[in-house]
């Protein structure tokens, strides 16, 4: 059954024991279950959702359109879209303009002879750009080629967001460059198996200082003997590591909370310490070898 969250005001009294704030965006993701291969039936969830929330940006799961568990190369083939021009991107500029709204969401792109794990960023007037995943996960490295940067920032009215998928996660860098980049909220497309992602996403917007929306999916997926169980909880997450609203780990909706993002502008962890003001690059040059 599907579980419809179509306004934030419904989560207001949820939000405001955590904080409060001066309302100026409404942020937030989508939580569903994908169908692996019916991507005509998962638009048409998504688009669902996303009619139903009243949201400025909404972010997508990783593969929302496909699935995740690919079995052979084959399937990657037949599945991964160009971009601009393949239906899903299509689909989305249209739901997007629709909505009024910016949406961030996961595909399967083809270019040329090579296949990535890739989001699109969409605004309200079209096609804006395209993130591929830099760390592959698992069997990802099986049928994907690795993203090839650089972590890019997007505008969006006075701010900024960035743009990563899943496992993207684990390694803080990807994060600390979109924030000094001037990311003010970090838009990450998930397909999350691991319990670990939900609490750390707490430590990653506070070292930056940053909101971040993950945005997972849910419910299990077997093929040909392989099976994978997606965590749901769905989150939100504020620049001083509080969750402002997490999902359930079943639940198909749109979550979204108004957020106040010129608190990500403010670094200052106290009178004397200012977390990117005291960095110390000149002895972190081991981050710059391979091993």
């Amino acid at each position: 059954m599907m579980k419809k969250m179509g306004n934030y005001k419904s989560r207001k009294d949820v939000v405001e024991k955590h904080y409060e704030w001066e309302r100026h965006m409404k942020a937030g993701f989508v939580q569903l279950e994908p169908l692996f291969g019916e991507v005509d039936q998962n638009i048409e969830k998504a688009e669902t959702l996303i009619d139903n929330a009243d949201a400025d940006l909404l972010v997508l799961p990783e593969l929302f359109n496909t699935g995740y568990v690919f079995t052979a190369k084959e399937e990657v083939a037949e599945l991964s879209e160009e971009i601009p021009q393949g239906k899903t991107t299509q689909a989305l500029c249209r739901i997007a303009k629709k909505n009024d709204v910016y949406l961030v969401a996961g595909l399967a792109e083809k270019s040329g002879e090579r296949y990535f794990n890739s989001a699109v960023i969409i605004s309200p007037q079209g096609y804006v750009g395209t993130y591929r995943k830099i760390h592959l996960f698992f069997e990802e490295k099986l049928w994907f080629d690795p993203g090839n940067g650089p972590f890019e920032v997007y505008d969006i009215g006075p701010y900024k967001f960035g743009v990563m998928i899943c496992f993207d996660w684990i390694f803080p860098e990807s994060m600390r460059v979109m924030s000094l980049k001037g990311a003010h909220i970090i838009c990450h497309s998930a397909n999350l198996v691991l319990p670990f992602c939900q609490d750390a996403m707490k430590t990653r917007c506070l070292e930056n200082r940053v909101f971040a929306v993950t945005s997972n999916r849910t419910g299990t997926e077997s093929r040909n003997g392989r099976s994978l169980r997606f965590t749901g909880k769905s989150q939100i997450t504020g620049p001083t590591a509080e969750v402002l609203y997490q999902a359930g780990p079943e639940s198909e909706e749109a979550g979204v909370v108004a957020v106040d993002l010129s608190r990500a502008e403010d670094k200052q962890l106290n009178e004397y310490n200012n977390i990117f003001r005291d960095r110390r690059p000149e002895v972190y040059g081991i981050l710059l070898n391979d091993r």
